[in-house]
């Protein structure tokens, strides 16, 4: 059975020393502390999602059912849009925003 990440676990995921300078100077700016927000396709049996940063009305967090980083708009704060499956490293998801700035205005597909 699925057991939900902890925060220290989550933590140690999160790696700053090993982003390049550009990377890490956008994750300087778009880090939260992480704080778990509500999804409600899959993200309640565990009690929500872990959310790692927030930029306009996207946020970047983890799937732990997948065990990797995602990035999915919100309308509410503190409740996630779009469930994603991917299975990112974090400094991969911060790569491509950082090389694709239109990233960060993407629109979700219809319907999910």
């Amino acid at each position: 059975m699925w057991t939900p990440i902890t925060l220290a676990e989550l933590n140690s995921l999160i790696k700053p020393e090993e982003f390049d300078l550009s990377v890490k100077q956008l994750w300087e700016l778009i880090k939260t502390e992480p704080e778990k927000w509500q999804e409600s396709k899959y993200g309640n049996e565990g009690g929500g999602f872990w959310v790692v940063a927030i930029f306009g009305k996207k946020v970047i967090w983890y799937n732990d059912i997948e065990e990797g980083f995602n990035v999915s708009s919100y309308t509410v704060y503190g409740e996630i849009d779009y469930y994603y499956c991917n299975q990112d490293e974090l400094k991969h998801v911060l790569i491509n925003l950082h090389n694709n700035k239109k990233s960060f205005n993407r629109s979700e597909p219809k319907g999910l």
